[in-house]
């Protein structure tokens, strides 16, 4: 069941995230960056074609497992969150999936880098006012931490991803992320922290996206106070 995009949504996020003691980082050996959770409206199945060919930016990459082909398709509908492929040809998470955001410039807070990156990775500029709240910061393998700012868009949004930055943004809906198989926890030799992923079209989402992903489901959606923080990444996202 698609969930829908409306005034009960925003205010119910609204007021989980306003009723929420959120849980900071502060770490001065980490770089600060902000990602963007965009809450936009979409249509069911205008996902259907996948405006990003996986063969344009795996590079060869193995797929995750057996039955998935890294393909984020038949995910539209209702309420959504805006996702990104990275391109292929970044220096660092090249071809990953993320959240629009990057890291803060020097004075900039939070809400501010997160309102520039969505506005120069998919052309979408949007203003203060529109920023429903924070979820907890989570800090990265690859020496950030990471305070995502929950926007509503206000619709569809009108999506122009910049080619340096994005293969493509897609409409996520909402109610993907409380599929029954939805969140998957496992183990790796290198860590004794579970690695979480989050199970979206045909690919799995890991943190830190994945742990984002899973805290806008617990806390925003289900008003679940559950901390994400020590959720574990791929060793794959630890450079």
């Amino acid at each position: 069941m698609t969930i829908a995009y409306d005034e009960a949504l925003r205010d119910r996020i609204g007021t989980h995230l306003a009723g929420h003691e959120r849980r900071a980082v502060t770490d001065p050996t980490k770089r600060h960056a902000a990602v963007a959770v965009v809450l936009v409206d979409s249509e069911l199945g205008e996902d259907r074609v996948d405006p990003a060919p996986v063969d344009e930016w795996i590079g060869g990459r193995p797929m995750p497992e057996p039955g998935l082909d890294g393909r984020m398709v038949d995910v539209s509908g209702g309420a959504a969150f805006l996702l990104c492929r990275r391109t292929s040809r970044l220096s660092s998470h090249a071809a990953q999936w993320a959240l629009p955001g990057g890291r803060l410039d020097p004075g900039e807070t939070a809400v501010e880098a997160a309102l520039r990156e969505l506005d120069e990775e998919v052309g979408v500029g949007l203003p203060e006012s529109s920023v429903l709240g924070l979820l907890d910061d989570y800090p990265t393998r690859s020496g950030y931490v990471i305070t995502p700012v929950v926007i509503w868009g206000g619709g569809r949004l009108d999506l122009r991803p910049s080619p340096d930055e994005v293969v493509a943004a897609y409409r996520v809906g909402l109610h993907q992320l409380q599929r029954e198989d939805s969140p998957r926890f496992i183990t790796i030799p290198e860590s004794p922290r579970p690695v979480v992923q989050i199970p979206l079209g045909n690919d799995l989402i890991h943190a830190p996206t994945g742990a984002v992903l899973l805290q806008l489901r617990w806390l925003a959606l289900e008003g679940r106070t559950d901390p994400v923080d020590e959720l574990e990444q791929p060793v794959f996202a630890w450079k």
